[in-house]
């Protein structure tokens, strides 16, 4: 029986979507070790209890089990996944509120810019702390990240400890199927190849029966209905050549182009402080979820997410093959990238492991806004890794957003409040102010 520990359980979107994921497969369904963890009692309890019925209603005989200890979760495990948010919406709201008192928007703030930062900040010592512990519990485990910034994350997992490690998102394929269907071809018909980093993973190629699709998703854009529902990442196409695999909220806050400008977030309806309204829904959707698990609400029926991990692990345990997208350290994969930083590139996965396949060079110019941000993920790991936080200053003032809209004494302002509103998580660090 493999054993799987879901690390942050109580993130109960995550935790119910790779759950109920896991048990469409027949050869897991009624094989699996399951281990829920979380520091929080309460969504601890909830998720416990929405996994519960999940098992009963899918007729698993699969075991489960709840824990606050990490230790005991983390045990002989083969499988540790880490969906850990440190800080809550707590922290989230610092991340936006004290930003837009220098006049600094921001629409999601949880990967990229000064509030993926500083989430780095808080995170980054949690998931080397379950390092520390699957090095001495279950070392040959894989540590499949999902908590953002993912870059950030598995770039500081990998280059401390010697745990295989793997960042997994859903951005490539959820874009995919909406790119199907923007040019109007059934998603298991398309081909494509994607690279770049996480959130700013670029399509390279799209292609159905042989047929280069781009032309017609240039033809598309011009229709106002599908322009309108994802403005921002068509004009990145317009002008940069590709298509992105994150948002067009996301990406507004990636590049300098729209934020600044007042009438482009009106015309292209960027949603500024999105993120904040979507903790507000996901704290309604776990009351929800309360109510399944103290069983006065039907659980729903599932259908399988988009998220790789379930099949990640099913190939792994039945040794069949699939190509999934994964955040892995660059080791000449895209060759225009810096070597060991975390890129986003296609991988085969089965039961030797994961395997990524080589790309070779990105157009310039997409690597050029790739490196952009990987420079700010570098200091800001380096930060944490060797306790230097001068590099978190640096990192601020080079976010190109940041740097579009700030003065550098404000950025420096910004980045001394920040991270006084979060000492508590930042005690490891040796200064505070610059």
């Amino acid at each position: 029986m493999p054993k799987i520990a879901m690390i942050g359980a109580g993130s109960v979107v995550f935790a119910n979507n790779i759950l109920g994921d896991l048990l469409t497969y027949p050869e897991l369904k009624d094989n699996l070790h399951l281990s829920l963890m979380d520091i929080d009692p309460e969504r601890l309890k909830a998720s416990e209890g929405y996994a519960r019925q999940r098992l009963k209603k899918e007729g698993s005989g699969s075991c489960l089990k709840a824990t606050m200890d990490l230790g005991e979760s983390l045990d002989n495990s083969d499988y540790v996944i880490n969906m850990i948010q440190v800080g809550g919406l707590d922290a989230t709201l610092l991340d936006f509120n004290i930003p837009a008192k220098y006049g600094l928007k921001q629409t999601i703030a949880d990967t990229h810019g000064i509030g993926g930062i500083f989430r780095a900040l808080r995170t980054i010592p949690r998931v080397l702390e379950i390092c520390r512990e699957m090095e001495k519990r279950c070392p040959e485990a894989w540590l499949i990240n999902y908590s953002n910034p993912m870059a950030m994350n598995t770039w500081a997992a990998y280059r401390s400890s010697p745990v295989k490690v793997l960042g997994l998102c859903h951005s490539v394929q959820l874009t995919a199927a909406m790119l199907a269907n923007y040019i109007e071809i059934p998603f298991p018909e398309l081909r494509y190849r994607a690279a770049g980093i996480n959130h700013i993973c670029w399509f390279l190629k799209l292609k159905h029966r042989g047929e280069n699709l781009y032309p017609l998703l240039f033809e598309a854009m011009k229709d106002p209905q599908v322009y309108s529902s994802d403005p921002v990442r068509f004009e990145i196409m317009k002008n940069f050549g590709c298509f992105v695999s994150e948002s067009s909220e996301h990406m507004a806050e990636y590049v300098p182009y729209f934020i600044p400008r007042e009438n482009l977030i009106e015309k292209l309806k960027i949603p500024i402080n999105e993120y904040i309204r979507r903790c507000q829904e996901q704290e309604k959707e776990f009351e929800i979820n309360k109510e399944v698990a103290e069983g006065k609400r039907e659980i729903p029926k599932h259908f399988r997410s988009f998220e790789y991990a379930a099949p990640l692990i099913h190939s792994i345990e039945t040794n069949q093959t699939i190509s999934i997208y994964g955040n892995i350290e660059n080791t000449g994969i895209i060759s225009n990238l810096p070597a060991g930083c975390c890129v986003e590139a296609p991988c085969l996965v089965d039961g030797n492991g994961v395997q990524p396949i080589y790309v070779g060079e990105l157009p310039p110019q997409l690597s050029a806004i790739n490196r952009n941000h990987i420079g700010v993920q570098e200091l800001t790991v380096k930060a944490v890794l060797e306790n230097k936080p001068e590099y978190i200053y640096y990192a601020c003032q080079l976010d190109p957003l940041a740097s579009a809209m700030l003065t550098l004494e404000d950025i420096n302002s910004l980045a001394n409040e920040l991270w006084q509103a979060h000492a508590g998580y930042l005690e490891y660090l040796v200064t505070k102010s610059k």
